[in-house]
């Protein structure tokens, strides 16, 4: 156990040193927060069912920080290590693989948690916003969107022959998810051509069943949600253990 948590804090040290994932999870989505808060208030209006528009938008917020450190943090770490022949070389040390990659899971699982705080707090300080949920049922709807995830950017690493390839599928994957499925714009103002599209992305549905927690709903609303996430981490973990290669 010594070991392995020395593991992680020389991982949560590499990572800290990542500039891109610390921005794109930690500042990025309070941009966004402060820009369209400043924008639009968090005065409850008709057009958002009675709740404010920033606690409505909060958690596809919450989505696309799982998904900076799911789609694009943890692949590519992975990859690069692969590449580097970083995995190779621990096998003829004490420090196992597995570990690297445990401790992987649980760095990335830190700097979405820690990214999740400081938007919170800036929300609640900025404009006051609301959590109408039950915090046990967000928190399985929390851990099983980032599962889903996490087994999605496992598959991207276990694919990618290198960290130039793992990005490149990373950013394809992200940035057309964090426009077409609800995370930073409302998929109820987008064309009917573009809601048909974001019901093929998964991200959807974790921001479908994240939000419908955070404003009041139960888990037994949102049973489809659940069922195409809990596929998704199944199938893609799946695919990743059968797949994944360690040199």
């Amino acid at each position: 156990m010594k070991r392995f948590l020395k593991v992680v804090g020389i991982e949560i040290k590499l990572s800290a040193r990542d500039f891109s994932t610390l921005f794109f999870a930690l500042v990025f989505p309070v941009m966004m927060l402060l820009l369209f808060g400043t924008m639009y208030g968090n005065e409850p209006t008709g057009f958002n069912g009675g709740f404010g528009s920033v606690d409505v938008s909060m958690p596809g917020y919450i989505c696309m920080i799982i998904s900076v450190t799911g789609f694009m943090s943890l692949p590519l770490t992975l990859a690069q290590y692969r590449e580097r022949k970083i995995l190779k070389r621990f096998m003829i040390t004490p420090v196992k693989p597995l570990e690297v990659l445990l401790s992987q899971l649980i760095v990335n699982l830190i700097t979405t948690l820690a990214g999740m705080i400081i938007l919170f707090v800036v929300g609640k300080i900025v404009f006051d916003i609301h959590f109408f949920g039950s915090i046990f049922q967000s928190i399985l709807a929390f851990f099983l969107i980032l599962l889903s995830i996490f087994s999605i950017g496992l598959f991207i690493a276990s694919v990618s022959k290198n960290a130039k390839t793992a990005n490149a599928i990373a950013y394809i994957i992200y940035f057309p998810m964090l426009f077409l499925s609800g995370v930073s714009i409302p998929l109820q103002i987008m064309p009917k051509a573009v809601i048909s599209i974001s019901k093929f992305l998964p991200l959807t549905y974790a921001v479908e069943l994240m939000r419908g927690i955070w404003l009041g709903g139960n888990l037994g609303d949102y049973t489809s949600q659940i069922l195409i996430l809990s596929a998704i981490t199944i199938v893609f973990t799946g695919l990743s253990v059968k797949l994944f290669k360690w040199e």
